[in-house]
């Protein structure tokens, strides 16, 4: 049976179908479909009553279907790449529906309906569908539930120079009072009514407006600038008293986050929502934090760039300078923050006044500079210096104790010495101190510019980034030149070009041993980016700065590479060779890279040598873009020799700790791009399968999403099938079938699995692949294809009966072979030859020898005619074809059966053993395999394998 399930039922949601009455289901037009109704990947279902009309999209597929709206079109995404049946829908719209179309998108279908004017829809899920209900026009909204707000009642008791006005409320609420110009401002935190039947009397004051929103209610009161304002809270209701004397409440201490980061933090019990509101008069907007009782509010006046904090007798009120600025009330804190944090002084201006130690390393004037000054050690040496500043560092930090506020100036000239003198880890050590003792100053400026510079020098480049990256630092000059080196260090050249630009302006005021050392970073990175005249100027600048010999080897190694790109291979080689020999790891291993690409090229050196030179410096420097670009060399090293197993190998070493680094996605790319090579372009078709299996099976997670990785998985099944190594074979088509696959090619690579099964002779399998992998979208050979190795499968079980009804009138070549077969099976001779017949055709006309396969359909043709007793069928045969005998595999068994006495019975066991279709249809699926998957065409040549990896050398 054909069609899409259509279901005669009610709909499944009790409520939807409670409101929408008795609804008639139609059925849509059939689609073609190989099962029964329960294992549609996509059912449609369509149903309608007065009101409206409803789609409902069910199975595996359909159930997962997404459904929007844009303007007039309700665009439904199915996905599916086959598009399904909707000739119904087409040729008659539902209410309210102008057309319906179908168009194919990138891996699904969508279904548009277009409404008419006025019509309207609604979707969503409900009991495993996805639904869609169409109205002919817009439904009316249900009524609002009205809620009625509480009243509140409000007194007041006034004379000439006080007012006390009290809200009566009935339950607790929060609240915010204060004053703002000559206006008292009183803010609750839930909606209600006034009731001011009872505040007629304001004395002092002139009048009170009241505003109400959903979620607070507002009160302002127009009093003179002079007189005080306090409250009270008595139980569940406020009282707020303006004139008269003023009530001091508990304060509302406000301080900067103890994590040092640029946000203003308010210590307020009770604290329960911030509350935006326009000011009628000014029309500016400010913000009421309300809280609960008892009261408390913020004496003080407090204005950053960003905000002002204004005076309260109750919660908090802020008027914002800052458009981003954000409020966050939490049960007893209140935060006040933006996007890239506030606007405030360092932590350090808190702090007490340190004493004055003359000599000591000065403030440098960017946070994260470093002072050629800060190193001097004067007459006495580096250790009484060392010492003196060290004991003046313990003695602050011991009369410091647990004290926030105090003085860090003699811990900060320590470590700017340290920094000064290159003892980065112990300058780290100083500075975390100060963290420890005062979490606050994280945010200093100057903190976090010296700790990222000592990480820099001693290689924690990662734990740099993450104090350059703080917002203290952001606008710092020196901070960019940080930030600059270190994109270079990893391989970010456009990044590291940025930064330096940005920090121009402090790079002369840094030592000279760093404006080296920026100079050749900043040159390498234009060389890299391809600006060869700044590389060289860097070049220049970075050699001018009189740098020890030690800390010129970076330079000398972009000198190299512009020499190679200048075709001068000859002295860059020169030069690659001298800063290779150099002690330090850092610069003479990207040096000895050079060495050997440049030999390599040249010819001085072999293949097999310098992969062992590139294996050795995989472990002598780990962590940058420098193991990056050896792992990369040594990758397309054993590419071009044919060690694809060793080229993998190599590749996937660049672990996820590098995936950071820029050039990580090179790595991944050249990964990527040797796998789709070996099975996907045919270079591991030089490859036995058997090793060609056992290298997938190695690599299989480089494995593409989508239709390569599946054209990659049937053309190596391919390659196992051409050897006989079904098993295998067959364990990767199911691992596809059952993992990767959904709708149509899901059911063509179930059908290639199929195929396999039934070569081994495992017609239950085979069953199981094409009954699991069923839809109503499938193509029509494919249809065709599937129904013939269904009714095959069905044949070798001995079923058949069952087998022809499958087939039904199906004419193609492949039905008519597996009835054929089944005919045999049966002993129903004369209608088995008659399809050997027709299957040969005109083929006595050709006189070129007979196939395997030709040669086993004449045998069965001329046995058949024989025991079906039909002289006249079986003398055309030996007309037609006695000729063949002479060049043919079988002579014997093919003039047995062309004999015009007929076979004898005891010639049957003979001729049935030579007349074996089996093997010429399993020949035939071979082929067929060959064309699908692109195997007919020449192999790629073979590659020489090496017989085990490369021995990876000590770390």
């Amino acid at each position: 049976m054909s069609g899409v399930s259509v279901s005669k039922r009610v709909l499944r949601t009790t409520v939807a179908a409670a409101a929408a009455g008795a609804v008639a289901f139609a059925p849509l037009a059939p689609l073609a479909q190989e099962g029964g109704a329960g294992a549609d990947p996509i059912s449609i279902r369509i149903g309608a009553n007065a009101e409206f009309t409803r789609l409902e999209f069910a199975g595996v597929i359909g159930a997962r279907s997404r459904v929007r709206r844009e303007g007039r079109d309700v665009i439904v995404r199915i996905g599916s790449t086959a598009a399904p049946d909707v000739s119904r829908l087409k040729v008659d719209p539902p209410k309210g529906v102008e057309k319906v179309e179908t168009r194919a998108v990138q891996g699904a279908t969508e279904l548009v309906l277009t409404l008419a004017e006025g019509a309207d829809a609604r979707n969503g899920s409900a009991d495993g569908v996805v639904y869609v209900n169409l109205f002919a026009s817009a439904p009316d909204a249900p009524p609002p539930v009205a809620v009625a707000p509480s009243t509140v009642p409000v007194t007041t008791r006034a004379t000439p120079t006080k007012v006390s006005m009290t809200f009566q409320w009935d339950k607790p609420v929060g609240a915010a009072i204060f004053r703002r110009g000559a206006a008292v401002w009183v803010v609750f935190d839930a909606p209600a009514r006034l009731d001011m039947t009872g505040a007629r009397q304001l004395g002092p004051a002139s009048d009170a407006h009241w505003t109400a929103a959903a979620d607070h209610i507002a009160v302002r009161i127009a009093a003179p600038e002079g007189l005080a304002v306090s409250a009270v809270a008595r139980g569940t209701s406020w009282t707020v008293v303006i004139g008269g004397q003023p009530v001091a409440v508990a304060g509302v201490p406000v301080e900067r986050a103890d994590t040092g980061e640029a946000v203003l933090v308010a210590r307020m019990a009770g604290a329960t929502k911030a509350i935006w509101l326009t000011d009628p008069l000014a029309g500016d907007r400010f913000a009421a934090v309300t809280a609960l009782a008892p009261g408390k509010g913020f004496a003080d006046r407090r204005r950053t760039i960003d905000m002002a904090l204004l005076p309260t007798a109750q919660g908090m009120a802020v008027e914002a300078t800052a458009e981003d600025l954000g409020i966050l009330a939490e049960t007893d804190r209140v935060t006040f923050s933006r996007p890239n944090g506030l606007i405030l002084s360092p932590p350090s201006a808190v702090l007490d006044a340190g004493a004055d130690e003359s000599g000591a390393p000065r403030k440098a004037k960017f946070p994260a500079l470093i002072l050629a000054e800060w190193a001097d050690v004067g007459h006495a040496g580096f250790s009484t210096r060392y010492r003196q500043l060290q004991d003046a560092a313990a003695q602050e930090a011991m009369a410091a104790g647990e004290d926030p506020r105090a003085s860090a100036e003699a811990r900060f000239a320590l470590a700017r010495f340290l920094v000064g003198s290159g003892l980065g880890y112990e300058a780290v050590g100083v500075l975390n101190n100060i963290v420890a003792k005062a979490p606050n100053m994280a945010g200093e400026p100057e903190l976090r510019g010296l700790r990222g510079a000592a990480r820099a020098s001693i290689g924690r480049m990662e734990e740099a980034e993450g104090d350059f990256a703080a917002a203290a630092v952001a606008g710092d000059p020196a901070s960019a030149m940080w930030r600059g080196y270190i994109a270079s260090t990893q391989g970010d050249w456009a990044a590291a070009r940025q930064a330096f630009a940005a920090g121009a302006v402090a790079a002369d005021a840094f030592t000279p041993l760093w404006r080296a050392r920026f100079g050749a970073a900043h040159a390498q990175a234009a060389l890299e980016t391809g600006d060869l005249p700044a590389a060289r100027a860097l070049l220049a600048y970075s050699f001018s700065q009189g740098a020890p010999a030690a800390d010129q080897l970076t330079a000398h190694l972009v000198q190299a590479k512009l020499f190679e790109i200048d075709g001068q291979s000859d002295r860059a080689l020169a030069v690659y060779t001298a800063v290779s020999r150099a002690p330090l790891d850092a610069v003479s291993v990207p040096a000895k890279l050079g060495v050997v690409r440049l030999s390599l090229a040249k010819g001085k050196m072999k293949p097999g040598d310098a992969a062992k030179e590139l294996e050795a410096l995989r472990w002598r420097w780990r962590g940058d873009a420098t193991e990056l670009a050896v792992i990369r060399q040594l990758g397309q090293l054993y590419l071009s020799q044919g060690l694809y197993r060793e080229a993998l190998t190599a590749l996937k070493g660049a672990g996820p700790g590098l995936n950071r680094l820029e050039g990580a996605a090179d790595i991944q790319a050249d990964l990527g791009d040797a796998f789709r090579m070996l099975f996907l372009e045919g270079g591991a078709d030089g490859l036995q399968p058997v090793q060609a299996l056992g290298l997938f099976y190695d690599f299989r997670d480089l494995t593409p999403i989508g239709a390569d990785g599946d054209e990659m998985v049937r053309r190596l099944a391919r390659r196992l099938v051409d050897v006989d190594l079904l098993d295998q074979a067959a364990e990767l088509l199911k691992y596809q079938v059952e993992n990767r696959l959904e709708g149509v090619a899901k059911a063509q690579v179930a059908t290639d699995l199929a195929t396999v099964y039934l070569m081994d002779r495992q017609p239950e399998p085979a069953l199981q692949a094409i009954w699991g992998s069923r839809s109503t979208l499938l193509p029509g050979a494919l249809n065709a294809e599937r129904r013939a190795l269904e009714a095959r499968a069905l044949t070798q079980l001995g079923r058949y009966d069952h087998a022809l009804e499958i087939l039904g009138d199906d004419a193609t070549s492949e039905a008519r072979e597996v009835r054929a077969e089944v005919f045999w099976k049966q002993q129903k001779w004369l209608q088995a030859a008659a399809l050997y017949e027709a299957r040969l055709g005109q083929r006595f006309a050709d006189p070129a020898p007979l196939t395997a396969e030709e040669e086993a359909r004449l045998i069965r043709a001329g046995v058949g005619y024989s025991l079906g007793h039909d002289s006249a069928g079986l003398n055309r045969l030996s007309r037609n074809y006695r000729p063949f005998i002479a060049g043919a595999r079988a002579k014997t068994a093919l003039s047995i059966a062309l004999d015009d006495d007929g076979v004898e019975p005891g010639d049957f066991a003979a001729l049935t053993a030579s007349a074996d279709t089996f093997a010429g249809w399993v020949t035939a699926m071979k082929d067929e395999l060959k064309t699908k998957t692109g195997g007919n065409r020449a192999a790629a040549p073979a590659r020489p394998q090496a017989a085990a990896p490369a021995t990876r050398p000590a770390a």
